[in-house]
């Protein structure tokens, strides 16, 4: 994330775990993830919707081809956008389908809203708000950019971190595209990298209004709290609102709080009221009523075979539901289930360590070799950045040998020549089965930086649907086809070979990346 963690310590103390109290799952089938449903909106919709993706160039096809479509809103929230040939493609993409908006009618229905991070989008001179500002500039009544700023860079410190270093307090993580009422969740960025040999994940939902209201409404409660990107490339908070670095930190992250869980309480709300309408009637077939259907059209929507929960962590806000959805999953993994876990930057907190190591399911975790870690080859400071990791690797490892569970707890490393790896996210097996019911896709890593400092969302997808579980299966097998198992011979290997140094200072710095 930053090429800059080793004065990281230095900066700010590490935030205290909280640890969730487990929930129970129920007994029956693949509702036996109903509980999430305690904590979120469960949105149940037909696998006929979900289309999972397996390439850069997919996913830069399908913004292109989803950003021209839309006719009422495009929604877009991401770490960053990048300021190459590619990136200003998609601008012009935007610019294009705003212009087709101007001039269909006196009063454009039209709305874009992008969300960034603001340390990450204002690094260096041409960067993601110069390319935004000419849609700012163009279109004021259609646009709005907000850049998040996390309350915990403030005073002192701000002023004494320079660019780069800053980002390791913490960030806008959070990836969400859509467009009308297909929504896009991924781990990309909007990079070049990320379209080209950047492997990630991503997963449409296709014609998902409650869905998209879902995330729209997230983003605006984020980007309310946010610094709103003005015409002359200036910033300021919308008004009456606290500011996040200058204003009481206590009273800006209560805001925040409130602000986001309005959003996940009344769309549960929502759902559950839909819900009691359509799909938990007592009376047979009732399941096959509209769900809020076009009244015009008056068509039937299939019966749902397929659930999507929302999962936020704002641990900065107090919000820790993806952690606490998370630590469940691990923990109530019966004996004989498989889980497939994989992340770019392999740091797990101590609970999920502790979980992998102290469970029964088995596991299979996939992780950057150092050649295709994003840092591998920098200059510098980063270049040590692939060797911290693999020191932490080695760690873990050891502790899988030393409790003789690498028949149950298998690592493994993607390696694919000239390619980079950031996939995050994970399939469940459950016992006996050969396909999974459950995966978890979106922005967390699963480590330190995930659960404690950034924002985060991902989605938990359960089906019963055989043809997405198939879906879904080939994509966590064409990712692991492209790896090979750690064995104690790896860490020979002149490549992962760690210097003293680096073996002192990451564990000071390893909560900062």
């Amino acid at each position: 994330r930053s090429s800059w963690l080793l004065l990281a310590p230095l900066l700010t103390p590490p935030v205290p775990v909280i640890t969730a109290p487990p929930c129970s799952l129920c007994p029956e089938g693949a509702h036996r993830f109903q509980w999430i449903r305690n904590l979120v909106p469960e949105f149940g919709i037909s696998s006929s919707h979900v289309k999972v993706l397996s390439s850069p160039a997919e996913f830069y096809e399908l913004l292109k081809v989803q950003i021209k479509a839309a006719k009422q809103r495009v929604v877009m929230a991401s770490l960053y956008l990048g300021t190459g040939l590619l990136e200003q493609e998609l601008v012009y993409c935007l610019e294009e389908t705003l212009e087709k908006s101007l001039q269909a009618k006196g009063s454009p229905d039209l709305r874009v809203s992008i969300l960034l991070d603001y340390t990450r989008g204002s690094r260096g001179r041409k960067n993601s708000r110069t390319m935004l500002i000419p849609l700012l500039q163009r279109f004021p009544e259609q646009v709005r950019v907000s850049l998040f700023h996390t309350p915990n860079l403030r005073g002192l410190l701000r002023l004494l971190i320079p660019e780069r270093f800053n980002e390791t307090i913490g960030l806008q993580h959070i990836k969400v595209y859509l467009f009308d009422d297909n929504v896009i969740l991924s781990g990309a960025n909007l990079s070049d990298l990320y379209f080209t040999n950047r492997q990630d994940r991503y997963v449409l939902l296709r014609d998902s209004p409650e869905i998209a209201d879902f995330f729209t409404e997230l983003v605006d409660a984020i980007g309310d709290v946010s610094l709103q990107l003005q015409q002359d490339d200036t910033v300021r908070m919308m008004e009456g609102m606290v500011h996040p670095y200058q204003g009481d930190k206590a009273a800006y992250c209560e805001i925040a709080n409130r602000r986001v869980m309005e959003v996940i309480n009344s769309a549960r709300t929502r759902q559950e009221l839909l819900h009691a309408k359509t799909f938990h009637s007592s009376q047979p077939g009732s399941s096959l009523l509209s769900q809020q259907g076009s009244p015009a059209s008056g068509s039937l929507k299939p019966e749902p075979d397929t659930w999507i929960y929302p999962l936020i962590q704002m641990k900065p806000f107090g919000i820790q539901i993806d952690e606490m959805v998370t630590e469940t999953l691990l923990t109530e993994a019966e004996r004989d289930a498989r889980i497939y876990l994989t992340t770019g930057y392999f740091n797990l907190t101590q609970a999920y360590m502790d979980l992998i190591l102290g469970t029964r399911a088995e596991y299979r975790i996939l992780l950057a070799s150092p050649e295709v870690n994003g840092f591998f080859g920098a200059k510098g400071v980063a270049g040590a950045i692939p060797a911290a990791y693999v020191y932490i690797e080695h760690q873990f490892y050891s502790e899988v040998c030393y409790l003789q569970q690498q028949e149950r707890v298998q690592l493994q490393e993607y390696s694919r020549a000239g390619w980079t790896f950031h996939a995050k996210g994970l399939w469940l097996y459950l016992a006996g089965s050969d396909l999974p019911c459950l995966t978890l896709i979106g922005s967390p890593n699963f480590g330190y930086r995930s659960v404690h400092r950034d924002l985060e969302a991902q989605v938990a997808i359960v089906t019963d649907s055989k043809a997405l579980q198939q879906q879904l299966h080939q994509e966590q097998e064409q990712l692991y086809l492209c790896s090979g198992v750690v064995s104690p011979s790896t860490f020979e290997q002149p490549s992962r070979y760690v210097k003293l140094w680096v073996k002192l200072v990451t564990p000071l710095i390893k909560n900062f990346f």
